[in-house]
């Protein structure tokens, strides 16, 4: 079916000013990917799981000029002993990054690959990408697989000794940043990934990830600093059999923020939980969009969201669950919930449950609301300013979705960053 004139010239449009990087074992999956692309077009409002989210400054040519933040703050995860590997508008900075060595695991550049005839991300580049179009197209991912020159190749084969931190620095005040990685977990393997930093004026980030049976993966992310910055990323994630994929996204600030999650559980016992917590004020849109999809027995999955906004802020919440046939004793579990300090803030929640299969226990729940006036009540009664009463009730709000941290450490990291902007807005 031909695409709507709209989509046409917008798909046209954005894909003007791109080359299509050729040659290399990468090229076949690039071309694969542009042929998706033209084939769905970029989104528009029109599309069911854009209604909420305007599309239009992350799909048109020209970057929307964001100013660079500048504080005094030390960058999130600084007190985590990690091997750090640096990105600026997009483009690995060789000198501000570690050496790439650690025991355990192989690191390599895409770009590096790209001009390879072999690499085991050959197998995974593209694949997983392929695979979360389906039911519900995403465009922005397959023009990130296009045209992404840069990211990293993780292959993770032991249990490495610390955290691998990827770091995004903003430079440019109209940088637009493509980048792609791919994350290969081997069976009984372990490994935990960082992520921080604003990246770009615009940015577009893939993570595809094979957690392979009995592997772990853990994902911890912030996104913060800079905040007029335009971000769509996403992660595609296939899990084996009883493996298990925990990730946590922590967003502070940000005129656009799109995080999709698209999580393929492909083997008996496996685990995946999702979490996310949010602050937002003034000119604030941030949107969840998940999927999980359930294609094996007994496995279980957490998807817990939850926000803050005030002084007309937006959020966001897309989560389904997908049992397909044959996938029994599923436990999917989902939650969204939204705390609106003012009456001008807005939370959109669509959830869904699509099942299969009759041996499930499947819930999901969505509400928003002021602050707890009673708990207000009671702190105020004790002597407890009004405005920390209101802090430490929005701490205890998202404390749910912090729990979902595995390790303790990098929890405590991110809480002392959110009473920081809390105490910075009062």
């Amino acid at each position: 079916m031909a695409l709507p004139q709209l989509k046409q010239d917008a798909t046209a449009a954005r894909l003007a000013g791109l080359t299509l990087p050729e040659g290399g074992c990468l090229f076949p999956a690039r071309q694969e990917a542009l042929a998706r692309l033209q084939a769905m077009g970029v989104p528009t409002r029109r599309d069911e799981y854009w209604k909420y989210t305007r599309p239009e400054t992350l799909t048109q040519p020209e970057v929307v000029p964001a100013a660079l933040f500048a504080n005094d703050e030390a960058p999130v995860f600084d007190r985590i002993d990690r091997l750090k590997i640096v990105f600026v508008d997009g483009v690995f900075d060789p000198d501000a990054s570690d050496d790439l060595a650690l025991e355990g695991v192989q690191i390599d550049r895409i770009a590096d690959i790209c001009g390879k005839d072999i690499h085991w991300a050959k197998d995974l580049f593209g694949v997983l990408e392929a695979r979360g179009q389906t039911p519900v197209a995403r465009p922005l991912a397959a023009l990130n697989t296009a045209f992404a020159v840069d990211g990293v190749a993780i292959h993770v084969t032991g249990k490495p000794s610390k955290p691998i931190s990827l770091v995004y620095v903003h430079e440019s005040e109209t940088s637009d940043a493509l980048l792609h990685h791919v994350i290969r977990v081997e069976p009984g393997a372990e490994a935990t990934i960082l992520e921080n930093g604003p990246a770009a004026a615009r940015f577009n980030k893939v993570i595809e990830a094979d957690v392979a049976d009995g592997g772990a993966l853990h994902h911890v992310r912030s996104q913060g600093r800079d905040h007029e910055r335009r971000a769509v990323t996403h992660m595609f994630t296939r899990l084996g059999t009883r493996s298990v994929y925990k990730s946590f996204t922590l967003t502070v600030n940000g005129v656009l923020t799109r995080n999709e999650q698209v999580v393929e559980l492909t083997g008996d016992d496996a685990v995946t939980h999702v979490a996310g917590a949010c602050v937002g004020d003034g000119d604030f849109h941030h949107d969840d969009t998940v999927f999980v999809t359930h294609d094996a027995e007994n496995c279980e999955s957490r998807q817990v969201f939850k926000k803050v906004l005030r002084n007309g802020a937006v959020g966001v919440f897309q989560g389904k669950i997908l049992v397909k046939p044959g996938a029994q004793k599923t436990d999917g579990y989902q939650i969204s919930q939204a705390l609106l300090l003012d009456d001008d803030s807005q939370f959109l929640a669509k959830p869904e449950l699509e099942i299969y299969a009759d041996d499930v226990a499947c819930s999901h729940g969505s509400t928003s609301g002021a602050i707890d006036e009673d708990g207000l009540f009671y702190l105020r009664s004790r002597g407890v300013p009004e405005k920390e009463a209101t802090d430490l009730l929005t701490l205890a709000f998202l404390a749910e979705a912090l729990d979902e941290i595995e390790d303790k450490t990098l929890s405590e990291d991110l809480l002392d960053r959110l009473r920081g902007w809390l105490t910075r807005r009062g």
